[in-house]
């Protein structure tokens, strides 16, 4: 080996050893950037340098940010992420008769009684862990544990009956495909999406879906809006909230609650929510000016670039630390904490029923097993959560076995943010050669 050889060798060999440290951070902000050219110059983050977070609620709340898709770069990305029927999204419906009729219709299949809400997410919850051993340790992918269990509760308020496995099994691959998509980890398969779609189209039509939306909407539609909002949205979103919940309780297994304590659970859920936020960045098109009490005048036609997470970090708890004993005497103002939105400007639907069932299914889980990971624990979380479920009675996987966990995830990080990159950058070209909400709104317009 020559001198120049020794000399660069270790220089390349620590490189590498360092890659699972410093490339996936590299690789997620260079998705951020490609991801924030979508939108340009027109797009205004908030919290920002035109926006102060000490303004953040009152624009968010303005009612000129009403906007939900036209008329945003941005907006051509979620719909082919959302589709099919993204025109029928409630998050992307725009204000007017259509969407108080949709908005209506949401209220009606989530007014749930507390008990109601418990009751189905333990029993989905219990089904689904049925599946596993009680004699050894499970290794799990979160995220695929539960959304079998939101497919089922899902299903069950939508169609007041229990949900049949071949249904859950439509809901699970159309809901897997969205949030692969979404995190950039694969491509989308709207094949998957379709027969789902189809589904609901038949039992729309046959007079067997109790939930439906009246003329002039047409039974397509019907079952586009019932996709989007429950087994896409409300499937994701749950089963990504409860993978945050029992992650963060599996690499904090000294700060795991006391189940007949509801308010220790509550604790732990809303400290999870405020590290990681499910929402990354809403986007909103004002109709109208907004004047900010500096002066500052945000024109109509303007892209708000809503950041949850850095909303959450500039409060009196604004560290990523997991501690849900600080819940015992912050504020959720002063947390600068809104995991369901601002309640003026359309708030998640099921802001009632989600805590109250998420606190149902942890409970189910803790009930039943401890929870070990040695696993990163981000917000976007692409690696489905990957954790030891021990049931009582077996001793854990030791630091040996989470030793190896934390080494695979390490460099499993590297290949799927690489992934990431690749599969983003690809989608957003796809999204703007489709231009599926422009050419809707053009469409309309004529």
């Amino acid at each position: 080996m020559s001198a120049l050889a020794a000399l660069i060798a270790p220089v390349v060999l620590g490189a590498a050893w360092t890659v699972p440290h410093w490339l996936p951070p590299t690789v997620v902000r260079l998705r951020e950037w490609v991801f924030a050219r979508v939108n340009g110059v027109e797009g205004v983050p908030v919290p920002g340098p035109t926006v102060g977070v000490e303004h953040f609620e009152r624009v968010y709340s303005d009612p000129a940010a009403d906007g939900r898709s036209r008329g945003a770069g941005l907006s051509d990305l979620f719909w082919y992420w959302l589709a099919p029927g993204p025109h029928m999204h409630q998050e992307h419906l725009e204000p007017g008769e259509r969407y108080r009729t949709v908005a209506a219709t949401t209220r009606r299949v989530l007014a749930v009684r507390r008990e109601r809400s418990d009751e189905l997410a333990t029993a989905a919850t219990s089904r689904v862990l049925d599946g596993l051993p009680t004699d050894q340790i499970s290794h799990v992918r979160l995220r695929d544990l539960m959304m079998p269990v939101w497919a089922e509760v899902y299903y069950e308020l939508v169609f007041d009956e229990a949900c049949p496995p071949a249904a859950r099994e439509l809901i699970v691959a159309n809901a897997d495909d969205v949030v692969s998509g979404l995190k950039c980890t694969g491509l989308r398969h709207m094949d998957r999406r379709d027969r789902l779609t189809a589904y609901l189209r038949h039992r729309i039509g046959v007079g067997t879906c109790p939930v439906t939306l009246p003329p002039p909407f047409t039974t397509e539609e019907t079952a586009w809006y019932l996709q989007g909002a429950f087994f896409s949205t409300a499937v994701v979103q749950m089963a990504e909230a409860m993978t945050h919940v029992l992650l963060a309780l599996a690499t904090h297994p000294h700060l795991r609650p006391d189940l007949d304590d509801d308010d220790a659970l509550d604790r732990v859920i809303d400290e999870t929510l405020r590290v990681h936020p499910l929402f990354g960045v809403a986007h909103r098109i004002t109709s109208a000016p907004i004047t900010l009490p500096t002066g500052v005048s945000l024109p109509a036609g303007s892209v708000l670039l809503f950041n949850y997470l850095a909303f959450h970090r500039s409060g009196a708890a604004g560290d990523d630390r997991f501690v849900p004993a600080r819940w015992l005497a912050l504020t959720r103002g002063d947390a600068h904490f809104i995991p369901f939105g601002v309640t003026a400007n359309r708030a998640c639907p099921a802001r009632g029923v989600a805590p109250v069932m998420m606190r149902a299914s942890t409970r189910e889980v803790l009930r039943r097993y401890a929870l070990d990971s040695s696993a990163a624990h981000t917000r976007s979380l692409p690696s489905r959560g990957p954790a030891y479920l021990t049931p009582a009675g077996i001793t854990g996987p030791g630091r040996l076995r989470l030793g190896a966990m934390r080494l695979r995830d390490r460099w499993a990080d590297v290949g799927r943010s690489v992934r990431q990159l690749g599969f983003g950058t690809w989608m957003v070209v796809d999204a703007r050669r489709k231009r599926l909400c422009t050419n809707y709104f053009e469409e309309t317009a004529r």
